[in-house]
């Protein structure tokens, strides 16, 4: 009975690898034909924002130098809880400090909440609404590029998420390396089939009569995959723009990245129960490619639990027990299958990293230690999986100080 079990899951894991390298293929060529509109929409930039002094004014100036008509947005910063001087440097920059305090509800998700309750509550109405966080900087043609999408039919948006800080240390260049295959090679890809993408926490642009219908309702510890989820039961599938990049702040040392993707991992469990089955389930009455892709998606973090424990197992059985005991799919195939396997998995990050032209030297170099990264994410799900109950909240403190320009330069 274990041989069967370990053998069929072997398989499954197999072919749902496979699946994915398959559809990585097409997001190598990027469309280059997209139909312009002139700014017509109005927006609703919300950004969250606790604690966040040390990094929000150069977002404020950021999104005042938006290639966008100026009286077709406006900036309203969520100062969730704060105890700093957050909400003045917004005032002093022109912008909504709208100041929000609830030990209770805390985190993004429920402070994204009450401030769409405001927002729906003030005279003037917008089109859409954007959602950034207050580390992040923006493209200046950010708006111009949700515009062109909104004008074209699309309800739900995610930009393209670029780390602004990959040279800072090999843990950002991890992050970095792993946005630029996310982007090109997960995202694109689907977006080249018509086929729905995932939201990415922000860079975020929102149609406000779907927001006003659907509700925000997405408030456990990754918002932006439970909205994912929820949008596409109800047929919303979110598009990718690649053209609208936003920069975002990841953790310069190894122990804040592991908290970050801690709380990641729980919140991924949280939506993978809720939503996996019901979507499986229509995928299948349906006959939904896009609805079975989303639904594999979230259960990702069942797919990376699974390896690890299987590897341990198969690891402890060869190792203390003196086996095998266990039935090994993979001892049966040529050693050289194992290393082609392994260096394909590797390969397309370097690919991805080529494909986006990207010109940090030192990045390259970090790409020795990327390896660390990745084994890195079995023993963080391991341990999100027992703690997946835990819906604290934990702030990922931000302090690196970049302009656009210089972000623009580096990358030549």
């Amino acid at each position: 009975m274990t041989d069967a079990i370990f053998v069929t899951l072997q398989v499954i894991l197999a072919l749902i690898a496979v699946y994915q390298f398959g559809f990585s293929l097409f997001g190598l060529h990027k469309k280059k034909k997209k139909e312009l509109f002139p700014p017509q929409k109005s927006f609703a930039v919300l950004v969250a924002a606790h604690n966040e002094e040390e990094v929000v004014g150069a977002l404020m100036e950021n999104l005042k130098q938006l290639n966008y008509p100026k009286e077709l947005y406006d900036v309203f910063v969520i100062c969730d809880n704060c105890t700093d001087g957050t909400a003045r440097i917004v005032r002093e920059h022109g912008m909504n400090a709208c100041v929000r305090t609830n030990n209770n509800l805390r985190g993004k998700g429920y402070a994204i909440e009450w401030m769409l309750g405001k927002l729906w509550d003030m005279p003037r109405q917008y089109d859409a609404v954007v959602m950034f966080d207050a580390d992040n900087l923006a493209h200046t043609d950010f708006l111009m590029e949700m515009n062109n999408d909104l004008c074209s039919g699309a309800k739900v948006i995610q930009g393209y998420i670029d780390t602004k800080n990959p040279e800072d240390s090999w843990i950002t260049a991890a992050y970095g390396i792993s946005y630029w295959y996310i982007n090109r090679l997960w995202q694109l890809s689907r977006h080249n089939l018509g086929m729905a993408n995932f939201l990415g926490g922000t860079g975020m642009c929102f149609e406000t009569n779907l927001l006003k219908e659907m509700g925000w309702g997405a408030t456990s510890l990754v918002e932006d995959l439970e909205f994912t989820m929820r949008s596409a039961s109800k047929g919303v599938y979110p598009e990718f723009n690649y053209d609208a990049k936003v920069f975002d702040e990841k953790p310069l040392t190894f122990k804040a990245s592991s908290r970050q993707r801690l709380r990641w991992m729980q919140g991924h469990f949280t939506v993978a129960r809720r939503y996996f089955f019901p979507l499986l389930w229509q995928s299948i009455k349906e006959r939904s490619l896009t609805k079975f892709d989303l639904a594999l998606y979230g259960a990702n973090v069942y797919i990376v639990l699974l390896t690890f424990l299987m590897t341990a197992v198969m690891w402890i059985d060869n190792s203390l027990l003196g086996g095998p005991h266990i039935a090994n799919l993979y001892g049966h195939l040529p050693l050289w299958l194992s290393y082609v396997a392994v260096f394909a998995n590797v390969f397309t990050f370097f690919v991805s990293m080529i494909l986006e032209k990207v010109t940090f030297k030192k990045v390259y170099a970090y790409m020795l230690l990327f390896p660390v990264y990745l084994i890195s994410w079995y023993p963080i799900t391991f341990y999100a999986f027992f703690t997946q109950n835990n819906k604290q909240w934990s702030h990922t403190k931000h302090t690196r100080v970049v302009r656009l320009e210089e972000v623009q330069s580096k990358q030549g």
